[in-house]
């Protein structure tokens, strides 16, 4: 069967190439980008709890959240900074991951065989024995 495979590889456009420049980076960019998205939105999802809690304890005695008091501003404030960086990865996150689809979407047909010898067929017992 080695002549099928020389003949296969002399036609032009029947063995496809790997993907060349960004494209090859295109399926670890999406991966990485949905980790990202994923992990800023459990921390807002925490940092939301959190901040409903210190509110809940706060207006214990009668106290509300949103005066105007420096002890109400300090709870409101305390996690403005991870709440802030966590929407900033979580926007960046979206971005990567729409990148990498969209470069997966664009060179969609020009994915590697990756080294599938048998053209797509079945293989069975006789083949993988060497029979």
């Amino acid at each position: 069967m080695a002549g099928q495979d020389d003949v296969r590889q002399d036609i032009p456009g029947q063995e496809r190439q790997r993907p060349h420049g960004l494209a090859r980076y295109a399926r670890p960019v999406l991966i990485a980008g949905a980790v990202i998205a994923v992990v800023c939105i459990a921390l807002l999802v925490i940092i939301f709890f959190l901040d409903s809690f210190n509110a809940t304890v706060y207006s214990v005695d009668g106290k509300n959240v949103h005066d105007a008091t420096d002890e109400a501003r300090a709870i409101r404030d305390t996690y403005a900074g991870a709440r802030l960086g966590g929407i900033i990865f979580l926007i960046a996150g979206v971005l990567l991951a729409a990148a990498g689809a969209v470069l997966m979407y664009r060179h969609r047909n020009d994915a590697g065989r990756d080294g599938d010898e048998d053209g797509g067929e079945d293989v069975d017992f006789e083949d993988l024995a060497g029979e």
